[in-house]
């Protein structure tokens, strides 16, 4: 368990470091993948409690995390709800606001309607 965490921050670690293209140190790089490490689980937690909050029983995920299943938001769909969540990449401090879709406002990919030209 220990080592596999290591594993993960220490390839996090590389790739910010690399994306960083010389704006980071390493060390810089290191810390970050530690807090974003540590944000995992308190992410969650926020999630789950502004799902809970919103009354949301759905499966639930962000534009990109449906994108990446192979499914699209539907065009003109609103977010069921958001979540503050802490940007570990970005340093210390940083948060981003997270809006999550539900699985009746999804399609898969190509199959959307065309849009209404008005």
């Amino acid at each position: 368990m220990k080592s596999e965490m290591m594993r993960r921050v220490m390839l996090r670690a590389w790739g910010n470091f690399r994306k960083g293209a010389g704006e980071i140190s390493f060390a810089e790089a290191l810390l970050r993948a530690w807090i974003s490490e540590k944000a995992a689980p308190v992410n969650a937690a926020r999630i789950a409690e502004a799902k809970a909050a919103a009354g949301v029983t759905e499966e639930t995920k962000t534009w990109h995390e449906w994108y990446e299943s192979g499914f699209e938001v539907l065009h003109g769909s609103k977010a069921m709800f958001g979540a503050e969540l802490i940007w570990g990449s970005k340093g210390a401090g940083a948060t981003y606001k997270a809006r999550f879709f539900g699985a009746s406002q999804v399609v898969p990919v190509g199959t959307q309607p065309p849009k209404e030209v008005a």
